[in-house]
């Protein structure tokens, strides 16, 4: 008999991923708001539920994928939500990137109802949710990771196991506190650069082949110096990763001061209305600063 899979959230992410999990031949159930997305995944011979009472009914295994941890809370414990509907034995497993301490939460909540949380965020952007190549981060039951693995496996080429409930969003959180930290540091050191004279593409050859190189440098340069500011995931969903890292700063008493000052760097951004655009767009903040462009002159 074939793994009853539900899937919950078909956005730039998630349509891939349940894609993925069709072709692989489970039997597949999902919901979503927006119908777009679900005519492919009925080509590839998924089922559509009505709702997400129908949806927890048809599952044994539940993957969400949602933009933020209201969205998540909403689609469990919502008036409307799974809670009322599941099964005792039921594993949820969240591929949603959430506040730590809500992860933490939510797994206690429903482990008093005989159901299991998962939280694995998820990273690698959409190319990789494409290709099936994302990195899981999970926290949680190590049997019911198990249980679900051949799943996560059509979606996933490394799944790394970081115990209990919340440290996969916590090993999320520290990944992606590091990017965006050096997503800061490369949009106020680049437009210097140019100021003082350099030219913007020869001097992005350095700093992603030399000792300089990160994965921001790597990844956005390109496309700053092509003014492509547009690659999908925008600055204003980014920035729930900083506000997930300072909550853990204020209750916790941690000192973070290059988190917080690469923090400025977001917060002007946002103020200056680039909230929709890339982190890349970032650059711009310290560009208008100092009266320069870092672009190609032949993009």
């Amino acid at each position: 008999m074939k793994l009853r899979v539900g899937f919950i959230g078909l956005g730039q992410m998630g349509k891939w991923m349940a894609l993925n999990v069709a072709k692989a031949g489970f039997a597949l159930t999902a919901y979503d708001i927006k119908p777009d997305p679900i005519r492919e995944l009925v080509a590839n011979g998924a089922s559509i539920a009505e709702n997400l009472s129908d949806l927890a009914r048809a599952a044994d295994y539940l993957l969400l994928s949602l933009p933020d941890t209201e969205a998540v809370k909403a689609v469990i414990f919502g008036e409307k939500g799974l809670a009322k509907s599941l099964s005792v034995g039921t594993i949820i497993v969240d591929l949603s990137t959430i506040d730590y301490l809500a992860a933490v939460k939510f797994a206690e909540d429903l482990s008093t109802w005989g159901i299991t949380f998962i939280d694995a965020p998820v990273s690698g952007m959409e190319s990789r949710a494409k290709d099936a190549t994302l990195t899981i981060m999970a926290g949680g039951n190590l049997d019911s990771i198990n249980k679900i693995r051949p799943v996560l496996d059509a979606i996933s080429n490394n799944l790394v196991y970081m115990g209990k409930n919340g440290n996969g969003q916590l090993a999320k959180l520290v990944n992606q506190m590091l990017f965006n930290i050096s997503c800061a540091a490369m949009a106020e050191i680049l437009p210097m650069a140019v100021k003082l004279g350099l030219d913007p593409e020869e001097i992005c050859k350095v700093i992603t082949t030399a000792s300089g190189q990160t994965f921001a440098n790597t990844y956005f340069t390109p496309r700053i110096l092509k003014n492509n500011f547009k690659s999908g995931y925008s600055l204003k969903a980014a920035y729930k990763d900083m506000a997930s890292a300072i909550e853990i700063s204020e209750k916790l008493k941690i000192p973070m001061p290059v988190f917080f000052a690469a923090l400025q760097t977001y917060q002007m951004a946002l103020a200056q209305g680039l909230g929709n655009e890339d982190k890349g767009s970032m650059i711009k903040v310290w560009e208008k600063l100092l009266r320069v462009k870092v672009r190609s002159e032949r993009g």
